[in-house]
């Protein structure tokens, strides 16, 4: 029989470091994704309608885009992060519990139309939308503030929590203020500032940088000395 020698042993104790980290950064990078793709949104939208439907007019909200020639950029874009969602797997049941819920609502944004001449259809675009960044806002407020309770937190995950809950909180805010537009705003004004569109826009935007910042494109742990 041959006699365990120490480098064989060493390769077994490395290979499932290896498989570990190799998860790790498939984690971050499916983060990194999943932000820049909320992120830009608010931008692809408009700029799609520039180049193939030439017209610069900003829409009353990221869900009229699907009566533009964005159509099929808002759609897509809308189906690829449900599906980036539905392949997130986070440390506990609840995190993919709540990324699974993402998935479920960003294709009930992307499939149910928000003109629709059947108030049913509407109604679910509005409740999944909303359900989406509820959704949005819980990672941002309570899952990714999660701290590893054996050992001390670090600086960067202490500044990176602080960013998490900034940005759930515009996320709420956001929210807000589009309820209060429809109560303090005429349709006519809502239509002029384009309210529900901006709002959404911050509200996609401080989405996207809390995934980032969770997928550590910023704020990133400093080596150990």
């Amino acid at each position: 029989m041959t006699k365990p020698t120490l480098q064989n042993l060493t390769n077994k104790t490395a290979m499932p470091t290896t498989r570990k980290n190799e998860q790790i950064i498939s984690y971050l990078a499916l983060r990194k994704l999943i932000g820049t793709t909320g992120a830009f949104l608010p931008f692809i939208l408009p700029l799609a309608c520039m180049i193939f439907g030439e017209s610069l007019a900003i829409q009353d909200s990221i869900s009229d885009y699907y009566y533009t020639e964005g159509r099929n950029l808002l759609v897509g874009i809308l189906f690829v992060l449900g599906f980036f969602l539905l392949t997130y797997r986070g440390y506990e049941k609840v995190d993919n519990r709540f990324a699974n819920f993402g998935f479920a609502f960003a294709l009930g944004v992307a499939l149910f139309p928000c003109q629709s001449d059947m108030l049913t259809i509407r109604v679910v675009h509005f409740a999944s939308a909303v359900l989406l960044f509820s959704v949005f806002i819980w990672f941002s407020l309570k899952l990714f503030t999660k701290t590893v309770k054996e050992k001390k937190a670090t600086d960067e995950e202490l500044q990176r929590n602080n960013r998490y809950v900034l940005c759930g909180w515009v996320m709420i805010g956001c929210l807000a203020c589009i309820g209060l537009s429809f109560l303090i705003l005429t349709e006519e004004q809502r239509n002029d500032y384009n309210t529900t569109f901006w709002f959404e826009s911050f509200a996609l935007w401080a989405f996207g940088y809390s995934w980032l910042t969770k997928g550590k494109f910023m704020w990133k742990d400093q080596p150990a000395t």
